[in-house]
């Protein structure tokens, strides 16, 4: 199993149900030496982006997902996004979905 760390729409049990056939348990957690910015792609939804202060944060959830999963929450994505993994405050290393600057 792999961990995703979500801060936007992905949080949504209806988008969750949608995308996955279920809605995911997840606790609570952060990214730290983030920030987010509202509205960024297709002035709707947010964007994390990486700053040099650990200190700044973006609150989200994390969750448990298979492989499977991740491949059906690229799709949704689209390709305004990019998965990488980081660090959470948590300790946990869990892939985010930030700005895919091709």
């Amino acid at each position: 199993m792999d961990h995703l760390f979500t801060y936007g729409t992905l949080q949504d049990p209806q988008v969750q149900q949608y995308i996955f056939g279920r809605v995911l348990i997840g606790q609570n957690d952060a990214l730290p030496g983030f920030k987010s910015l509202e509205n960024a792609v297709y002035d709707r939804y947010p964007l994390v982006v990486r700053t040099s202060d650990q200190n700044n944060m973006v609150k989200g959830k994390v969750y448990e997902v298979s492989e499977t999963d991740l491949l059906k929450a690229d799709i949704y994505e689209t390709t305004a996004y990019k998965r990488e993994k980081f660090h959470l405050e948590s300790g946990i290393r869990a892939w985010v979905y930030i700005e895919n600057s091709k």
